[in-house]
C-alpha cells in the first residue's frame, strides 16, 4: 500500500508550515487531497513530489516578460499529471531564458561600443515604423508608447505624422529593454539614459557616470545575466524532475 501523509507530516518533509501546504492547494499548485471522515487531508507520494516541484519552481523567480506566469502554468499542469505538456512548457521557458540572456549580452555590447566611440552598424539600418520595431525587438506597442511618454526615447516623425525609428533608436531600445528585464524602474532608467536623446555619445557617458559603480548599465546587465543563468540551471533541474515524475506517476 502506498504511503500517505497528513498535512503536518508532509509539511515537515518539505520544510514548510502546514498553512503553506493548504495555500498551495488553494492556488491549485498541488491537486486536492482526499479527506478522511474526520476531515483530515490525506496526501500521497505524488503530492510529496509535486510539492518538491513547487518549491524548486519558485526557488528562483524571474518576473519579466511573462516568465513567472509560464512557470505557474507549468506547475499547475504538472499537478494535473499532464507531464508531457508541463515538459513542453518548461522547455519554452528555457528557450525564453536564452532569449533574455542574448538581449542582456547585446545591451552590454552596445553600451561598450558607445562608450568606446566605436562605429555602430545598426545606426545605418533603414528607418522602421513602430509596429516593425515592436516585432523586431519583441517589445509591445504599449511598452514603446509608455517609454516614449516617460521620456526614455524621443522618436522622430515623418511629414505625415508617422513615427520612424533609427538605428540609434533601436540600440537604445535594446538597452532599455534589458534594464526593464532587470526590474529597474522607469525613473532609474531615465536617470541613466535620459539625456541620450539630446547627444547620444556625450550623454551616455554622463548617464553612466553615477555615484554607485553598481548602477552602470553594464553591471546591471551582468547581474541580470547571472540571474538568468541561475534560472536556467533551475529549469533544467525541473525538466529532469518532470521526466522522473512522468515515469513514476
Amino acid at each position: 500500500m502506498a504511503e500517505t501523509f497528513r498535512t503536518s507530516e508532509i509539511a515537515a518533509l518539505i520544510g514548510v508550515h502546514p498553512n503553506t501546504v493548504r495555500l498551495y492547494e488553494e492556488l491549485e499548485l498541488i491537486p486536492k487531497p482526499e479527506r478522511l471522515p474526520n476531515g483530515y487531508r490525506v496526501f500521497t507520494d505524488f503530492h510529496l513530489q509535486q510539492l518538491r516541484l513547487v518549491r524548486l519552481a519558485f526557488e528562483i523567480e524571474v518576473l519579466q516578460n511573462g516568465l513567472r506566469k509560464k512557470m505557474i502554468r507549468m506547475v499547475k499542469t504538472a499537478a494535473e499529471r499532464d507531464f508531457d505538456s508541463a515538459i513542453t512548457l518548461i522547455r519554452e521557458y528555457l528557450a525564453q531564458i536564452d532569449q533574455e540572456r542574448h538581449g542582456a549580452e547585446e545591451a552590454i555590447r552596445i553600451t561598450r561600443q558607445i562608450l568606446s566611440g566605436a562605429g555602430q552598424s545598426d545606426a545605418f539600418l533603414p528607418y522602421l515604423r513602430r509596429r516593425e520595431v515592436s516585432e523586431a525587438l519583441d517589445i509591445s506597442m504599449d511598452a514603446l508608447r509608455n517609454w516614449e511618454m516617460n521620456g526614455l526615447l524621443s522618436v522622430k516623425r515623418k511629414a505625415n505624422g508617422y513615427r520612424i525609428y533609427t538605428g540609434e533608436d533601436l540600440q537604445r531600445l535594446k538597452i532599455i529593454r534589458a534594464l526593464r528585464c532587470a526590474n529597474y524602474s522607469l525613473e532609474a532608467i531615465l536617470r541613466m539614459l535620459g539625456e541620450l536623446s539630446q547627444d547620444p555619445e556625450a550623454d551616455i557617458r554622463k548617464a553612466l557616470d553615477t555615484p554607485s559603480r553598481d548602477d552602470t548599465i553594464i553591471s546591471v546587465c551582468d547581474k541580470l545575466i547571472s540571474s538568468l543563468n541561475a534560472a536556467h540551471k533551475n529549469a533544467v533541474l525541473i525538466e529532469n524532475m518532470l521526466t522522473d515524475m512522468k515515469q513514476r506517476f
